[in-house]
């Protein structure tokens, strides 16, 4: 089993920043694709930002430009920087990683998800 825990989420002041980060542990034998979800109440949850095994980058819209994925493959970890806050960037912040697992018999492959961390900016 892989689990994935975030940390950095907080209250924070519009135009402010906050990092939050991702530790994936487990029997990893390889982690593909990572990235980073959000929830507003009432809403769906959506893509924020993912990134590749290659730190090839993709942002969703409304982020692009004030938010920067990366990641530490070395320590199985993700981030994401999030500076210029949007009291709508207010919500439940998920990480999310693809991952070939190491088992008896190969490497089959799942998705994580961490348990989420509450990001709240204030106007």
């Amino acid at each position: 089993q892989v689990q994935l825990v975030e940390f950095g989420g907080g209250l924070v002041q519009a135009g402010g920043s906050l990092r939050l980060s991702c530790a994936a542990s487990g029997s990893i034998f390889r982690i593909n694709h990572m990235g980073w979800y959000r929830q507003a109440p009432g809403k769906q949850r959506e893509l924020v930002a993912s990134i590749s095994s290659g730190s090839s980058t993709n942002y969703a819209d409304s982020v692009r430009g004030r938010f920067t994925i990366s990641r530490d493959n070395a320590k199985n970890t993700v981030y994401l920087q999030m500076n210029s806050l949007k009291p709508e960037d207010t919500a439940v912040y998920y990480c999310n990683a693809n991952a070939d697992l190491i088992a008896a018999w190969g490497t089959p492959s799942y998705t994580y998800w961490g348990q989420g961390t509450q990001v709240t900016v204030s106007s």
